[in-house]
């Protein structure tokens, strides 16, 4: 391995990421004969075959995997020192990778603008998935901070909370319960309920809750979307439960109103996450405080205002 070059395992990585030398040459900028050779000469230095070819995909032998998850722990080293050379110069550079749950979306990119104004030298990965997709790649390492809507289990982690992020019943405005107040929730039993994927922490809390109280749910719809959610109940298609958030942009003109449904809203939080263990890099510690110690404040005044101005129109008009 003393014959490696990291320019050839930077070439591995890339190839063993695609299952392919064509997608790899394509994403470094070079030939595919240049991007075999390197990859001949690299299998040389091991002694070992690293990839199979089956059909027209590569994958990896036990001797690549290996590799891969050395070149990967390389990378990422090396990466660390860049930030940390970076931030003894007096500089915030560097590359951050957050895997954030769907319902996250609506305030993670307005916390990141002032963020990333503040360190202009700082690029961002952000990934947007379900909860049960966020905590497959805690588990797998693939990110710098990931933010969940309740803490993962059977995992050893670092995990704080940062903001609130209440569940409600959204319905258009024209729905029979919209006008209502103190609403008993067993007269949600029999509606016909737009709900999110198996898998979504936001559905996981609302079935508890209507399991705790005997209360029967119609899934007329499942879609993986709030923004279709949303659209769905504007549509006249049945009601849901979602982040208050969902709202923050609706402002006065909005379709929805938020019913006033008892239990309700569900208390819920969004965690910031990492593994124990884990050494945050330069970048995603920066990130880390800022959200501890100025993410309330900053999500407050960019959304609060839209937010309180779309519910004040709903409890008017109802």
């Amino acid at each position: 391995m003393k014959q490696a070059t990291l320019h050839q395992l930077k070439v591995f990585e890339v190839t063993a990421r695609h299952g392919s030398f064509t997608r790899a040459a394509e994403e470094l900028f070079l030939t595919q004969p240049t991007v075999s050779i390197q990859m001949k000469q690299l299998t040389k230095a091991v002694g070992l075959p690293l990839f199979e070819q089956v059909g027209k995909r590569l994958y990896l032998t036990t001797a690549g995997k290996e590799l891969l998850a050395t070149c990967q722990d390389v990378f990422e080293r090396l990466d660390q020192f860049e930030m940390t050379v970076a931030d003894l110069k007096g500089v915030k550079q560097g590359y951050l990778r957050l895997s954030v749950i769907t319902t996250a979306k609506y305030v993670i990119p307005r916390l990141l603008g002032p963020f990333c104004q503040r360190y202009p030298g700082i690029d961002v990965s952000l990934t947007v998935t379900n909860h049960e997709q966020v905590v497959e790649r805690l588990r797998e390492n693939q990110d710098d901070l990931y933010i969940p809507s309740h803490p993962p289990e059977n995992i050893d982690i670092h995990c704080h909370t940062f903001l609130d992020n209440p569940l409600v019943v959204l319905a258009p405005r024209s729905h029979p319960l919209a006008g209502e107040t103190n609403i008993p929730i067993h007269r949600l039993s029999g509606e016909s309920f737009i709900m999110r994927e198996q898998g979504s922490g936001t559905r996981q809390a609302v079935e508890k809750l209507f399991a705790e109280h005997s209360v029967s749910i119609k899934v007329r719809l499942e879609l993986g979307s709030n923004e279709a959610i949303k659209q769905a109940i504007a549509g006249g298609l049945g009601i849901s439960v979602l982040s208050r958030h969902t709202l923050a942009l609706e402002g006065a003109a909005g379709q929805l109103v938020i019913l006033d449904v008892e239990h309700f809203p569900i208390p819920r939080h969004w965690y910031v996450v990492y593994p124990a263990g884990k050494q945050l890099s330069v970048v995603a510690r920066a990130f880390f405080d800022y959200l501890q110690d100025e993410g309330r404040q900053v999500i407050e005044s960019n959304l609060g205002e839209n937010l309180h101005s779309g519910l004040a129109m709903t409890s008017t008009r109802a």
